[in-house]
């Protein structure tokens, strides 16, 4: 499989405490990845370099070729104009419509007239099931509604590769079922490189070509859905079947794990 993005040699450090511990990783193109484990794993982390908000101590990120680890703010800006993010709260924002939402993107980026805005933004939010809402405020929707709308707006520059922090947090199971659809329509239809951080076991199980597994900062599976259910590594048959772990945390251990994820 083509390489969409190439992780090498990753470390970082939240002050003395190690949180990933040498990632090396491969994210093919046009397919969806997930990128899996529990609290405290580093998965967050891991997103958050991969998108440009946070330098590692060590490693590097290749995407395209060109290693993002490298580049100062103004190089990094424009490599994001062809990455869309979903965050886990939509991050939309409250005093404006989702047409507005949506056309931030491309009025930012973009010198097409309003016209034009208009017409992408109605097509963007028919591509997720809001036809119709422009004019509502994100405070009038529910809580579905408001991810496929920060879903709409990270699609709304046409992006190469789309990453998707925690999706079906907060959701019910059916809300949750139709992201997941979304997702798998993405790459159906459209062949877009899709990242997803998730601990959701059904959701990976539904969308997922391939699989890199976390535990404790380190790299335990990276591969196809078949093979990480076939794998009898006793960390990931844990995670799949959601035995409970057997030891017993202090708080200050807790909040060691939590300061993880």
């Amino acid at each position: 499989m083509e390489t969409a993005i190439e992780i090498a040699g990753l470390q970082t450090h939240y002050g003395s405490r190690e949180i990933l511990k040498n990632v090396c990783a491969s994210i093919p193109r046009g397919k969806t990845t997930v990128i899996l484990g529990g609290s405290g794993c580093g998965k967050s982390t891991l997103l958050k370099h991969l998108i440009g908000l946070l330098k590692p101590t060590k490693g590097q990120i290749l995407i395209n070729g060109s290693d993002i680890t490298r580049m100062d703010e103004d190089e990094m800006n424009e490599v994001r104009k062809k990455m869309g993010v979903l965050f886990q709260g939509a991050a939309l924002l409250n005093s404006l419509t989702l047409g507005d939402n949506v056309a931030l993107p491309i009025r930012e980026h973009t010198r097409l007239n309003e016209s034009t805005i208009k017409i992408m933004v109605r097509m963007k939010l028919d591509q997720v099931g809001l036809s119709g809402f422009e004019n509502f405020f994100p405070s009038q929707l529910s809580g579905g509604m408001k991810k496929r709308a920060g879903l709409a707006r990270a699609l709304a520059l046409d992006p190469e590769m789309i990453f998707f922090d925690e999706p079906s947090a907060g959701l019910d199971p059916v809300t949750a079922a139709g992201l997941d659809e979304l997702i798998l329509k993405l790459r159906n239809v459209f062949r877009m490189t899709s990242i997803v951080v998730t601990h959701e076991i059904e959701s990976v199980f539904k969308i997922s070509d391939y699989v890199i597994m976390l535990d404790a900062g380190n790299v335990l599976y990276q591969g196809d859905l078949a093979g990480l259910k076939a794998s009898d590594h006793p960390r990931i048959r844990m995670f799949l079947e959601r035995q409970p772990e057997q030891e017993t945390y202090s708080p200050d251990d807790y909040f060691k794990i939590i300061a993880g994820d």
